[in-house]
């Protein structure tokens, strides 16, 4: 009878087991959890172990001279149009275009026509009217003749000598001379045209002397004095010195900008004109740090500068302001005259962070003890 109530009672019993067993299952879970030590307790760590490390320079600023660098061209110093004073026909060329010349060498030359015979007339009718002057003024003295014949002999005689110039001048005229020392840059007459007076004939320019012109900005305008010394660099890469002579006293109304002038000898002929050039002129002396190019970097908003560490261990970020550039190198403004400047992990750090720095003296030491211990 017993043995029947027990195995009646038998299922009921394995159920509360196993419901007993998954309490004391999750009662020793929770007795663990709260058992289990931190992980401060457990692993200790200090607040700079946390921290980012950055390689950093410790570097002085040097007092270096701003240069204001425009882009420009360079351009003849003085470009003009040669024209015809005279009528006639193209008989001989001088010189073909691009040849250099000195002032007063030929160009063309047109054919002298009735040009000689003219002369001759005048100096002889120049000749036939001071005579009668001074026979008339002899008379005039005897009062054989009035003060009114006089005059009008001296009339006449001024009108033949007014001719005779003509006749020289135009005699003069038919050789077209270069008005200075430069080049011929174009000649637009051949042997056989026939020209008037003030037709075209050849444009010449003074290449003896170049011009590099640029627009300088409102705001940098005020750092250039007509009469100093600037440079400009040429397309070729060679770097030619000259003086400022001018600087547009009135700004474009287009752009805002000056136009400036860089005058550059080339009395030997080495320069052409029309290359493009970097004109480069000195502006203020200034305090600023030389880095490598590969050190900028760019902030949130997205302006390109560089980023050094305070004496609290903080990244700040200072914008670039280039002040002059080099092939090994850029000066940089504006940033405190001590500075350590981060070399290596700019890029993982931003401003305001709080950062473990390491100078490169301290890595340049551990390197050189660790190739010491290997050897």
């Amino acid at each position: 009878m017993n043995l029947g109530k027990l195995e009646s009672y038998k299922s009921w019993l394995v159920s509360a087991g196993i419901a007993a067993a998954i309490g004391i299952w999750l009662l020793s879970g929770r007795l663990d959890e709260h058992s289990e030590p931190g992980p401060s307790a457990m692993t200790p760590t200090s607040a700079e172990e946390l921290r980012t490390s950055v390689r950093v320079r410790n570097q002085t600023a040097e007092e270096v001279t701003r240069t204001i660098t425009l882009n420009g061209k360079t351009a003849p110093a003085r470009v003009v149009e040669i024209n015809a004073e005279t009528d006639g026909r193209v008989v001989s060329i001088g010189k073909e275009r691009g040849e250099r010349l000195n002032i007063g060498e030929v160009i063309v030359r047109l054919d002298e026509r009735e040009r000689k015979a003219r002369l001759s007339q005048a100096v002889a009718t120049v000749k036939q009217r001071e005579l009668e002057f001074a026979a008339r003024e002899k008379l005039e003295g005897q009062s054989y003749v009035s003060e009114a014949q006089l005059q009008e002999a001296a009339a006449m005689l001024e009108t033949a000598k007014v001719e005779l110039t003509r006749a020289k001048l135009d005699i003069d005229n038919m050789v077209i001379r270069a008005p200075f020392d430069g080049a011929l840059q174009e000649r637009l007459v051949e042997i056989g045209d026939y020209v008037k007076a003030a037709d075209p004939i050849a444009t010449f320019v003074d290449d003896r002397k170049l011009v590099v012109s640029a627009n300088i900005s409102e705001f940098d305008a005020h750092n250039v004095t007509k009469g100093e010394f600037a440079s400009a660099k040429l397309a070729t890469g060679e770097i030619v010195n000259g003086v400022i002579r001018y600087i547009a006293p009135v700004a474009d109304e287009a752009t805002r900008t000056f136009v400036v002038e860089l005058e550059v000898d080339n009395s030997a002929g080495n320069y052409r004109a029309g290359m493009t050039a970097e004109l480069m002129i000195p502006a203020e002396t200034i305090f600023a740090h030389k880095i490598s190019p590969s050190l900028l970097t760019l902030d949130d908003e997205g302006n390109l500068g560089i980023k050094t560490v305070n004496d609290l261990g903080q990244v700040e970020f200072h914008r670039a302001d280039v002040a002059m550039s080099s092939s090994d190198g850029v000066w940089i403004a504006g940033l405190p005259q001590s500075a350590s400047i981060i070399t290596v992990g700019q890029g993982f750090v931003n401003a305001g962070a709080v950062v473990n720095s390491v100078t490169e003296v301290e890595v340049d030491t551990a390197v050189a003890i660790k190739s010491g211990q290997q050897d």
